[in-house]
């Protein structure tokens, strides 16, 4: 595995993300834990260190199942994030409760890295709106009480939204994850908010660096030119 530089922690380059997890019967809330647990193990014993879960992810049993895999393993030996989940905007004011609940929900007492989640259009006011709903003071408040080590956000929104938040708060944001791959390098603005993010010295976190797996997944036509660069790599290399 590889490592790179955060902060005086070495994160694996990929991470374990816990969006799409194994369920049963096609139902997204009934996670396959066996099967998750599996995954986990597999994951840790080659070196990944990074978990990500969310509130949403897999109807909030995203959290559960994932706690209940890395308590196996001791505290320190990986990185666990989390987000606050404004992509609802009725989650707004509610971060307190919503907080404590997903501390319980994964089995710990403080989240290594935390997101505001998809800073869009649909939810951009709420997050500048510090005096009505305070949720920006308030996870600055957790990373003051150690509760949070290092808090960032996740953006699917256009360029213009992202340099607003930034504006706003970009003195309290230590990283930023967005969606990247050799496919996505316009989508979304990718690569002026990467150009933006390096001259503020954020972290970058990447999102969907296989496209939830379809880039894995490409007809005979697609791969030839791939193959043609590397013969002896599968698809996800």
């Amino acid at each position: 595995m590889q490592y790179f530089d955060f902060k005086d922690l070495k994160l694996s380059a990929l991470g374990f993300g816990a969006m799409r997890l194994p369920v049963i019967d096609g139902d997204d809330n009934v996670i396959d834990e066996p099967t998750t647990l599996k995954m986990v193990d597999y994951a840790y014993e080659h070196g990944v260190n990074y978990f990500d879960t969310a509130w949403g992810y897999h109807g909030g049993n995203s959290e559960r199942v994932i706690g209940r895999a890395l308590s196996r393993y001791p505290r320190e030996s990986f990185y666990l994030a989390d987000k606050f989940p404004g992509y609802d905007v009725t989650n707004f004011g509610k971060h307190e409760e919503i907080f404590a609940e997903q501390l319980e929900r994964c089995g710990v007492d403080h989240f290594d890295f935390y997101l505001l989640h998809n800073v869009c259009e649909l939810n951009i006011e709420q997050y500048l709106d510090d005096e009505k709903y305070g949720t920006l003071s308030f996870y600055a408040e957790q990373v003051r009480a150690g509760r949070i080590g290092h808090l960032g956000f996740s953006t699917h929104g256009n360029y213009d939204t992202f340099m607003r938040f930034l504006e706003a708060y970009g003195d309290l944001m230590e990283f930023c994850q967005i969606q990247l791959n050799y496919m996505d390098g316009e989508f979304q603005n990718a690569r002026a908010k990467v150009e933006e993010l390096r001259r503020r010295g954020l972290a970058i976190m990447v999102m969907e660096p296989l496209r939830g797996g379809i880039l894995i997944s490409l007809d005979d036509d697609d791969m030839a030119p791939l193959r043609a660069l590397r013969p002896n790599a599968n698809a996800i290399e």
